[in-house]
């Protein structure tokens, strides 16, 4: 399906920020207040709720109260896992705005990297061109026993030629750090919903269909996230996926961008 030129509401273009939860309001609030700080404030946070426990719930009602920018809705029985949360985001969101999928344990890495993107979409737009994938940077954050806070890994994207040739060589954009701009949801507006664990590797795979998709990368350290995770638990399934995602999307040649992805995770270790 094609955009026109130009990107939709860029005098002031809409951020919202899609974060699922269950029972993390005790992780919350590095989120809400590396996000009250922005010196863009035009933003807005939907929370997806499972089926936390009251706390967490009264939490979220609190912040909703005291800051009418954040907002929450339980999540639908029909939207099952993390991924049908960030559906469930998708659907209730409006279709003119630029989404970003955090989870409760990401937080916004300075406070003008908000009006960093905006900055992003008024150039492109002066340009004539707007962006459907905005591509930023993040970094992992590492605890150690005492609760003291490091900084860890970046998350690079290195997108050469072509978005679809970086993801073959198996480059790939983290979901954290991408702003979904309008025109990258009218070609698709949800995650794939047999994927527990990759549904934003697929996600991205599928897009690189489209031969018209934009995608601008930014020297931007958009995001910082606490690693681990449960598909850092589950490593045989995430395994089992990438390979199903990666198949979906070249075919026969997924061992090429399965290979490299690997192999890229492990350089990265060992980058400053």
């Amino acid at each position: 399906m094609g955009v026109p030129p130009g990107c939709p509401g860029v005098a002031s273009p809409r951020l919202e920020i899609v974060v699922p939860t269950l029972n993390s309001h005790q992780l919350l609030p590095a989120l809400v207040e590396s996000l009250q700080v922005q010196s863009w404030t035009d933003w807005q946070v939907l929370f997806i709720d499972g089926p936390s426990g009251q706390a967490h719930r009264q939490w979220l009602e609190s912040l909703c109260r005291r800051d009418g920018r954040f907002r929450w809705q339980p999540q639908e029985p029909g939207r099952a896992g993390i991924f049908g949360a960030m559906n469930q985001g998708f659907a209730a969101s409006s279709p003119h705005s630029w989404l970003l999928f955090w989870g409760s344990d990401d937080r916004a890495a300075a406070p003008q990297v908000l009006e960093g993107l905006v900055s992003a979409i008024r150039r492109a737009d002066g340009r004539g061109e707007c962006p459907d994938l905005i591509v930023c940077g993040g970094r992992y954050v590492e605890r150690d026993g005492s609760g003291c806070v490091r900084l860890g890994r970046r998350t690079v994207f290195r997108l050469g030629s072509s978005y679809r040739l970086a993801l073959l060589l198996g480059s790939t954009p983290p979901h954290q750090g991408t702003l979904i701009g309008p025109g990258a949801r009218s070609r698709l507006d949800r995650y794939a919903p047999h994927f527990r664990l990759s549904a934003d590797l697929d996600y991205f795979l599928q897009l690189s269909r489209a031969p018209d998709l934009r995608v601008e990368v930014l020297d931007l350290e958009l995001v910082h996230m606490d690693s681990g995770g449960v598909s850092a638990r589950e490593t045989n399934r995430r395994l089992k996926e990438v390979v199903w995602a990666y198949r979906r999307a070249f075919g026969a040649l997924w061992p090429l961008p399965f290979l490299f992805r690997y192999i890229r995770r492990i350089a990265s270790r060992f980058a400053p």
